[in-house]
């Protein structure tokens, strides 16, 4: 495909998710399980109206669509850069078991210390010590990282050796999980499994400031290294021969991958297939070359999430659903499409 082609597709492209992320993220305020009108929204929106609107909008349902858009883009450059780094499109934060390590040091600081039970507050469900939580499950997910890391080590990070470590720790963490919520009482059982859920309800600004400053320097580096993760995909030894440090830089970026996940999934519960689906769309329509795929699968994962979270509040009337399911069952479906697309291509 010619240059000037190519280039313009990719501008086009970008520009129009960007466009939909800004139409969604504004239809987001005014759509939810309360009977509010657009006026209402409206004046709540800018400080107006009753003190009841104001704190739907301002306190409930913007930190809501904040946390979307920015748990969108942490997940799709996580995936992007796990997907790049490990030669694997198959990979992603799932595949790697950073979130299933999450979910095992939620139900440990659950169950086993005590670390939080359900509160209903306002009619908005809480963990009742929710960082102590995060806490153990951000340190849970960091530390699988870093174990995935050390034994990929062994195989010199071979694509399909790290991926398969990641799998094989994911389903360990699961089955620890299992039994500890066997031993678990109501109480905590059905704390633990609310917390597993992928939820942007217990979003706040606090929580949407501690993504977000993740997602900036994360996002800075892979901007300044896009050139090399494009040498990456032209094989180790090209990469090797323009000066880069494989294994250093390798390690880096999956570590920030990992963090960016995370953080995520600490604080908002499991949302699947963000981090899977989105980078495998954007490489099929803008390609492989990291200044704009970077840009483009942030913005497609914002989407996805954004849309899924306005699917989650109108499926059901006065109720809003986990949007982890609302991805998993979205994505599960456009995913098999995508593997039957690609083998009939091949």
């Amino acid at each position: 495909m010619n240059k000037s082609i190519l280039l313009k597709k990719r501008i086009i492209s970008l520009s129009i998710l960007l466009g939909l992320l800004i139409i969604l993220f504004i239809a987001s305020i005014f759509i939810g399980t309360s009977n509010m009108s657009f006026i209402d929204g409206l004046k709540a929106l800018f400080g107006q109206g009753s003190q009841v609107n104001q704190t739907i909008i301002l306190r409930i349902r913007l930190p809501r669509i904040i946390a979307a858009v920015l748990a969108g883009v942490a997940l799709s450059l996580s995936g992007t850069i796990m997907q790049t780094m490990s030669n694997n499109v198959m990979a992603s934060p799932s595949t790697l078991g950073v979130s299933n390590a999450a979910v095992l040091g939620a139900n440990i600081a659950i169950i086993i210390l005590g670390g939080g039970t359900i509160i209903a507050n306002g009619g908005k469900v809480n963990i009742s010590n929710p960082y102590f939580v995060s806490g153990f499950a951000f340190l849970f997910a960091l530390g699988s990282t870093l174990l995935v890391l050390f034994l990929s080590r062994f195989r010199k990070y071979n694509s399909a050796t790290t991926v398969l470590i990641g799998i094989t720790f994911g389903t360990f963490c699961t089955g620890v999980t299992t039994l500890i919520q066997y031993f678990a009482n109501d109480t905590t059982l059905s704390s633990a499994i609310y917390w597993s859920f992928g939820d942007l309800a217990r979003a706040t600004y606090e929580y949407d400031l501690i993504i977000l400053v993740v997602v900036i320097i994360s996002f800075i580096f892979f901007m300044i290294f896009a050139y090399r993760y494009n040498a990456v995909l032209l094989g180790e030894e090209s990469a090797s021969s323009l000066g880069i440090n494989l294994k250093l830089f390798r390690f880096i970026s999956l570590l920030l991958a990992s963090l960016l996940c995370a953080v995520t999934v600490s604080l908002l519960g499991i949302i699947g297939f963000i981090g899977l689906l989105a980078p495998q769309i954007m490489r099929r329509i803008i390609g492989n070359d990291h200044r704009y795929l970077l840009i483009g699968a942030s913005l497609f994962g914002a989407v996805i999430l954004l849309f899924s979270d306005i699917l989650s509040k109108m499926m059901l009337n006065g109720i809003s659903l986990p949007v982890g399911a609302i991805t998993s069952i979205i994505g599960a479906p456009i995913f098999i499409i995508i593997i039957l697309l690609g083998r009939k291509k091949k």
